[in-house]
């Protein structure tokens, strides 16, 4: 059942995740756009509206970038619940269940409409394993077909494994284009449906990362689900 086959516009909706507040925007059939937390909810929603808003302007026969803001869970149609969800579970760890892996949106993030725990709503990721959110569909309006190219090879990289800039461009027939890739990837508006942080710089080193922090929310979200930044676990390890 699409809970919200009566909305008249697309929608979007922050929500709390272990790492602080996400956002996520979809149409009728796909996911637009995922938005890793900011230094506020507020700024949170502005960029990612601001990156759809970018996107509609190169393709402007899709109309107005209106995506009206959705604070009820019994609003949002299934799939855009599982993709919250599913960050939810990816973002909190293997313990998810620890009240030591979640936070609570406080009562003024609850009064923004932040909306709260999903993760039981998550159809996949259960016994311990963690999501890779795969079948979650993604709307890449406006993506530059190379660019699709790095995101669906970096949605196959399963969470606790990461590969390098290089490897990356190496493996989509594009030796020597790392920093074309590195382009891509921090220009990636689905992050972390599209995992761009277990893309790592030659040597393993964090590299860039335009979500959160900086490179300090990449190697944050790799020891969450367990992944080695120096090396030790790479998509191409024996």
């Amino acid at each position: 059942m699409n809970h919200a086959a009566s909305l008249p516009f697309p929608g979007h909706a922050l929500f709390v995740t272990r790492i602080g507040t996400c956002g996520l925007a979809w149409n009728a059939a796909a996911v637009c756009a995922v938005q890793l937390p900011e230094a506020s909810g507020g700024e949170t929603r502005d960029r990612m509206l601001l990156g759809l808003s970018r996107r509609h302007a190169l393709q402007p026969q899709r109309g107005p970038a209106v995506y009206g803001a959705v604070t009820s869970i019994a609003a949002i149609p299934d799939f855009a619940l599982q993709a919250m969800a599913g960050v939810q579970v990816l973002l909190a760890g293997l313990n998810s269940q620890s009240e030591h892996d979640w936070v609570q949106p406080g009562a003024e993030a609850v009064a923004a409409g932040v909306l709260g725990d999903m993760r039981q709503a998550f159809a996949q990721g259960k016994g311990g394993v963690l999501p890779d959110l795969q079948q979650i569909a993604l709307d890449e309006f406006a993506v530059p077909a190379f660019h699709s190219r790095v995101y669906a090879f970096t949605r196959a990289l399963e969470p606790g494994r990461t590969s390098t800039y290089g490897e990356v461009a190496a493996a989509l027939g594009e030796a020597g284009a790392a920093r074309v890739v590195g382009q891509a990837l921090g220009a990636n508006p689905f992050a972390p449906i599209v995992p761009c942080h277990r893309v790592l710089a030659a040597g393993r080193a964090p590299g860039g990362f335009s979500g959160g922090q900086g490179a300090l929310t990449k190697l944050r979200m790799l020891e969450i689900e367990g992944g080695a930044w120096g090396g030790t676990r790479s998509l191409f390890a024996d």
